[in-house]
């Protein structure tokens, strides 16, 4: 009996206009959520497989822009109702190792190496940090070298449109949420963003990259610093190793940063910046809320720089829980690191595929952006804080088989128990993580995506495995 008889429509990852090729990518995509890998070695079993699998990523029907329409569509209908943070960025995948026997990858890292990129909006619920799923995602090959009138070109014939693209695309996917912030680092402050994207239902929050100048004169900086702080708070530092693998597209890498808790200082206000000189954009001024939070020089780590956000947004903010409130949306720009984090080494090994062709590892790795989204859903949920329903993820069969599973992985004393109520995501990951090898005690380390993801093998094994007995029953 063929896998995919027994697989849903959850596991559907586009139409592509015939169904021998929608039944393949089924199966494709539900063993990569089974198995935690893309390998396409380890993704067949037989020889017969890995040629099906291998003629559906190179088939000119099946698209990286089919199979995200497709998996979006699944967040539009969970973002319906809700305040949405629309998280985007972009990381590059890093296939210089076998560069010369792959057709078609581009320049990465200034030039130095051969890949390709990826630039996913991740959706997250801004008041239950719940991730939605993907809202969209663009895939490409760099084939050019920047021009050296890079900065008179319009915006639509340089790189970083990608940005504008992904907030308008992710407004049109979340159109029935009840509002939506776009989010994003430096790259995308682009003053063509804040001319085009925002309205009565979509806001943006970006980090400042340019020292603007503002129309009442004097600069951005300039006047931030005039300004005195108002509030002070405590917040909690990661720890970051330099040479994280999801480098920005420019090359840059972050510094190393030691976990502490920083103390910040917070100033904040209303500014009208200026339509830069070569700029195309229709207004001349745009009006801006910044946020600006400086770690206080005694909680600096020594030989690291401190903290310090630069934060410009189209939200009002009238008072310094206004202020706050955007710095806490604006951390949940981590969520999209630990999607990137599941993505590669430690997670689904997207760059170590070797397939030969960048086209099929530019669908390919559309497919895993939406197995890591779902792993993200239950991280967000481990700590019971949310009340997303675990049928958000999980279909009516995997609902069923987490049901049974609970007598098994629980112990005898309480302390053993899944201590979430049945049927919220809460509840669902705790028994992932059970599978993924966590024991299930308070005082341990929460399980993280690396321990969901292997969870989640074992869990798909386990309804394959239940969904077969039920057939033949």
């Amino acid at each position: 009996m063929e896998e995919t008889l027994v697989l849903g429509d959850e596991y559907c990852i586009g139409e592509f206009g015939d169904k021998r090729l929608c039944k393949t990518g089924k199966l494709l995509y539900g063993r990569m959520l089974e198995r935690g890998t893309v390998c396409i070695r380890h993704l067949a079993d037989d020889r017969a497989t890995q040629k099906r699998f291998d003629r559906l990523l190179e088939h000119p029907d099946v698209t990286p822009q089919e199979i995200i329409r497709h998996g979006s569509s699944r967040t539009a209908a969970a973002a319906a109702g809700r305040h949405v943070l629309a998280i985007q960025d972009t990381s590059e995948l890093d296939y210089t190792g076998h560069g010369r026997r792959t057709e078609g990858l581009g320049k990465i890292s200034n030039s130095k190496g051969a890949g390709l990129f990826i630039h996913p909006v991740l959706a997250i619920d801004a008041d239950r940090r719940d991730c939605l799923g993907i809202a969209h995602q663009q895939a490409w090959v760099r084939t050019k070298t920047a021009a050296r009138n890079y900065d008179l070109l319009p915006i639509e014939e340089k790189e970083s449109y990608r940005w504008l693209q992904a907030a308008q695309a992710a407004k049109q996917c979340l159109e029935q949420a009840a509002e939506v912030t776009v989010i994003a680092d430096r790259e995308s402050d682009l003053y063509e963003q804040w001319d085009r994207i925002p309205d009565g239902h979509t806001h943006l929050l970006t980090r400042s990259h340019f020292d603007r100048k503002l129309a009442e004169g004097g600069s951005l900086c300039r006047w931030l610093a005039a300004q005195s702080a108002v509030a002070c708070f405590a917040l909690e530092v990661p720890a970051r190793a330099a040479g994280r693998p999801y480098k920005s597209t420019d090359g840059a890498r972050s510094a190393a940063r030691t976990a502490h808790c920083a103390h910040m200082e917070v100033r904040f206000g209303q500014v009208r910046i200026t339509r830069p000189q070569h700029c195309r954009a229709r207004q001349p001024s745009i009006e801006l809320s910044v946020v600006d939070v400086l770690e206080l020089t005694h909680t600096v780590v020594p030989g690291e720089q401190p903290v310090h956000w630069r934060l410009l947004s189209t939200h009002a903010v009238a008072d310094v829980q206004d202020a706050l409130r955007l710095v806490d949306w604006y951390r949940q720009r981590w969520q999209i690191e630990q999607l990137f984090r599941t993505l590669k080494r430690q997670g689904l090994g997207l760059e170590a595929s070797q397939l030969e062709d960048a086209g099929a590892l530019l669908k390919l790795a559309s497919m895993a952006v939406l197995v890591a989204a779902r792993t993200l859903q239950l991280v967000n949920a481990r700590d019971g804080q949310s009340q997303q329903r675990a049928s958000d993820a999980f279909d009516g069969d995997e609902i069923t088989v987490l049901e049974q599973l609970q007598g098994k992985l629980e112990g005898k004393t309480d302390k053993q128990k899944n201590p979430y109520p049945r049927h919220v995501m809460a509840w669902a990951a705790w028994t992932i993580a059970r599978l993924g090898g966590w024991m299930g005690y308070a005082s341990e380390a929460k399980p993280g995506p690396v321990t969901m993801l292997h969870g989640l093998q074992r869990f798909d094994s386990v309804v394959q495995g239940w969904k077969l007995a039920k057939m033949w029953a």
